[in-house]
């Protein structure tokens, strides 16, 4: 949360010619409601179970630029589908940072806590090792999004200058 992942995504996608999916989006669609409200009528293990559908269907989708939840990954199956899909890349950011750029965001059901800070690190911290399961690993504390687009597509062997 707060790394990047949609709006990387979508300009990724753009300069590859490719179809974008971000997964949370797909999912508020298809419910006709937020993931705050599905967190709050219907619990997290049916979004879990919703995300990890979205995801394999996405998987499907030949060379598709995906934007998950940042939770996906510490399921061991959609971890597996994602990375047999092709190249998962995990953008991170400093706690810090992650608040700031999500502070205002009232929304988001797993930083519903006194100390936000606190949340996000824990949160961090219990997903550490999913995570480290990605290919690659990108600090997006200090970067823009064109920078961080620039960087993937050097991960991935592209043409950094088609941006």
């Amino acid at each position: 949360m707060g790394t990047g992942k949609s709006e990387v995504g979508k300009q990724l996608a753009t300069v590859l010619g490719r179809k974008f999916i971000d997964t949370d989006i797909q999912i508020e669609q298809e419910e006709g409601m937020s993931i705050a409200q599905l967190f709050a009528t219907r619990g997290e293990p049916y979004f879990r179970e919703r995300e990890r559908q979205t995801i394999a269907h996405a998987c499907r989708e030949e060379g598709a630029i995906i934007a998950t939840g940042g939770g996906a990954m510490v399921s061991a199956e959609n971890a597996a589908r994602l990375k047999t899909s092709g190249t998962v890349i995990c953008l991170t950011a400093t706690p810090e940072v992650i608040l700031g750029r999500v502070q205002k965001d009232e929304t988001r059901p797993l930083l519903q806590s006194d100390d936000r800070l606190a949340r996000v690190r824990t949160l961090l911290a219990a997903r550490a090792v999913a995570y480290a399961k990605a290919d690659a690993m990108l600090d997006t504390s200090d970067l823009a999004v064109n920078e961080v687009v620039q960087a993937v597509l050097a991960i991935l062997g592209k043409d950094r200058h088609l941006i």
